[in-house]
């Protein structure tokens, strides 16, 4: 779906997908890329037109997907292959395919590229953080991030090269230095955290309905500053940089259905949570 965020009036309707997670845009190109997890592909369309283009096969469970400028391609996380795919944002959709896999070591949750040639992917069931060259396409390191378990939302601070990693196990948002894997904080947040943003200041949104709010307070010492509560499963979110507000997708939700781990989600309850800096 494509909203606009101005009114929340539904803009556009991107069909053809199975089970997709993760949403790219590449304006340069004039494209987005959606990642399938069921169809192991990424949906392209156009961002004028909202039409789709096409589809380029990517691998088993593609999942997190952002664009990397200094590489000029759509990273692709794959979590039970685990490999992440590189696509060039000007792939022909006719004839052409992803660039070769790489295989990481472990299930990648999510990642984000820091613009200069490094790419950070977190390593789900290792506890790790992998470090990719995204000019070679080499893994080149990787890095824990005890005390925190289960990392699944990046964030970065480019400017300062911090990484803001959500990690579910423990309940942490772990802050890294970006250049030396050095954990500079640990703090408690919710349960179930899925994302983590960064706009000044870091944010890390959980399914318990709490919203964290972490702010660094003094050089590379930082502290939760504020718990703003939101609706049960609004997990993910996306920040605008240019006005800060805060967008959360979630829905109302009954019990788990007979042979489903998780609350079922009732028809036509589907929302956008909008967080303001202000509270305005």
């Amino acid at each position: 779906m494509v909203l606009d965020a101005a009114t929340g009036k539904t803009v556009a309707d991107i069909p053809g997908q199975k089970r997709n997670h993760g949403v790219a845009i590449v304006p340069a190109a004039g494209r987005g890329f959606i990642t399938d997890g069921q169809d192991a592909s990424v949906t392209v369309f156009d961002l004028k037109s909202y039409a789709v283009l096409g589809k380029i096969k990517a691998a088993d469970d593609a999942d997190g997907v952002i664009y990397d400028p200094a590489s000029g391609e759509v990273l692709v996380v794959c979590g039970d292959a685990g490999v992440v795919v590189p696509i060039p944002a000007d792939v022909d959709l006719k004839t052409g395919k992803a660039d070769a896999a790489v295989d990481l070591g472990g299930k990648p949750e999510f990642l984000v590229a820091d613009g200069q040639g490094k790419a950070y992917i977190n390593l789900v069931d290792k506890d790790l953080v992998a470090v990719l060259d995204t000019k070679t396409m080499k893994v080149v390191n990787k890095w824990p991030t005890s005390p925190g378990g289960s990392p699944v939302g990046m964030s970065m601070d480019r400017v300062k090269r911090r990484l803001f990693i959500g990690c579910r196990k423990l309940q942490k948002l772990i802050v890294m230095g970006a250049d030396d894997g050095r954990v500079l904080a640990d703090l408690p947040i919710g349960a179930g955290v899925d994302a983590t943003t960064f706009g000044g200041d870091a944010f890390a949104s959980c399914r318990d309905g709490t919203l964290s709010v972490a702010r660094e307070v003094w050089p590379d010492k930082y502290t939760i500053i504020q718990t703003v509560q939101t609706p049960r499963g609004a997990r993910t979110m996306g920040l605008d940089p240019a006005t800060h507000m805060l967008y959360l997708p979630t829905a109302e939700f009954g019990p788990p259905t007979e042979g489903q781990s998780r609350p079922q989600a009732k028809p036509g309850s589907f929302m956008i949570v909008v967080v303001s800096p202000s509270g305005k």
